[in-house]
């Protein structure tokens, strides 16, 4: 075998040319700029030169900021127009923009700690109806959950699962972050969630976004957490908590209806129910049945069956087409997969919860965007599709050698390729 170099620069990563041209051309950068505001006046770098260099790492195949310096940085410099730091200006930008962690001490006298960063979730949803990801006038589907991130940074703390780490509230649109608020890993579920949801809920108003339907899980099952969603969509749905009282009433009611979902059958029915105590307001109860594994007798309900309920306050749907809205909840379940694998959540850069909430909101972005541009160019190029994950993109788009020349006072970008990038270009 021979070898033989060249000293030509050839970039492996020339399909980013095309995603940072569309940045450039959508007014995603001007979005950054409008709610970060213009750093001091001995900064070479603005926030959006920072924070999109940071996207085009990720975007490039590496999973933190140092790859710009090793491996990203040398070909991103040859694009024309692209101002690019370094990873310590990378770091210590989004060092600048952390908030002050929020100290409550609960009844137990346990001590949670919240870090809410209000301007850069606004800023996430700004850059949404920007890319009209998100736009006004029409009625979304809003869901919400926390996720455990372990870890072992400085300020960690001890989660029900016996391990260090956060325990961020993510709320979610069509699978796209649109609020995030983090909190330590001792916090539970329940802890002042109806204050994150009553900011997630007037961030979106505040923009014109208007929710339909609110979904959530048993970990939102409490009455000031039902208020609130109540009052900020038109029909909510959450899982009901298992309980005596609860057992006790499933198990007295007498028709059932069989029906299919997921190729298994169950039964299902629906009843007034008045939960937490109150007595002047009835929401229904959606219930659904299958035999338990066991054979068990259970005391309360006198049966071997499985029970599941959902509260809400839809009284239009039939039983199952509730069921099978809320079974919907488990896609918007694996953004947390993505955002860990693809986006960097499963590898903070910093040893503090407030400076790792920015890299949080700030990659929660990166993917939104991600999702603008893979549906885009899915529709131009037959070798897409719009739910490739981000590795598999970077192999199919960004990975092309290419490099830039100059040609009659014009910089073309010449590709080693005969895949049609060119149809992106195209009105």
């Amino acid at each position: 075998m021979q070898i033989e170099k060249s000293n030509q620069t050839i970039s492996p990563f020339s399909g980013i040319n095309f995603i940072l041209q569309e940045i450039n051309k959508s007014g995603i950068r001007q979005e950054i700029d409008k709610h970060l505001g213009k750093r001091s006046d001995d900064c070479t770098y603005s926030y959006s030169d920072v924070i999109i260099s940071l996207w085009s790492v990720f975007l490039c195949g590496g999973d933190c900021a140092e790859d710009i310096t090793v491996h990203v940085g040398e070909h991103l410099k040859k694009i024309p127009g692209m101002k690019v730091p370094s990873a310590d200006t990378i770091l210590r930008c989004q060092q600048e923009l952390k908030t002050e962690k929020e100290i409550y001490t609960n009844g137990k006298g346990v001590v949670n700690e919240v870090n809410k960063n209000i301007v850069l979730n606004r800023m996430n949803i700004g850059i949404m109806k920007q890319l009209h990801l998100l736009e006004e006038g029409i009625g979304y589907d809003f869901d919400y959950d926390n996720q455990l991130l372990p870890t072992e940074k400085y300020d960690a703390k001890r989660s029900y699962k016996h391990v260090n780490g956060y325990f961020p509230g993510i709320a979610t649109i069509n699978n796209m972050p649109v609020y995030i608020e983090n909190r330590n890993g001792n916090s539970n579920v329940k802890y002042r969630q109806a204050e994150t949801l009553e900011m997630s809920y007037n961030l979106l108003k505040e923009a014109g976004i208007r929710i339909h339907r609110s979904r959530m899980d048993c970990g939102s099952y409490a009455k000031d957490i039902v208020d609130v969603v109540e009052k900020n969509c038109d029909y909510f749905y959450i899982r009901a908590m298992r309980c005596d009282n609860l057992e006790e009433i499933v198990g007295n009611i007498e028709q059932w209806q069989t029906v299919e979902i997921n190729y298994k059958q169950y039964e299902v029915a629906s009843i007034e129910y008045q939960p937490f105590g109150i007595k002047d307001k009835k929401y229904r109860l959606v219930i659904m049945r299958e035999p338990n594994k066991n054979g068990q007798i259970n005391l309360l309900t006198e049966d071997a069956m499985k029970y599941r309920s959902i509260l809400t306050s839809d009284w239009v749907s039939t039983e199952l087409q509730v069921i099978e809205f809320y079974n919907k909840r488990g896609g918007s379940e694996k953004v947390f997969d993505v955002l860990n694998n693809d986006f960097g959540w499963n590898r903070m850069p910093f040893s503090f919860m407030n400076e790792n909430t920015v890299f949080l909101i700030l990659m929660a972005t990166c993917k939104n965007v991600y999702q603008y541009f893979i549906e885009k160019y899915a529709q131009r190029l037959d070798f897409l599709e719009k739910n490739f994950r981000l590795k598999k993109f970077i192999f199919r788009f960004i990975n092309v050698a290419g490099k830039w020349i100059k040609r009659g006072r014009q910089n073309v970008l010449k590709l080693f390729t005969n895949k049609p990038y060119e149809l992106i270009l195209s009105p």
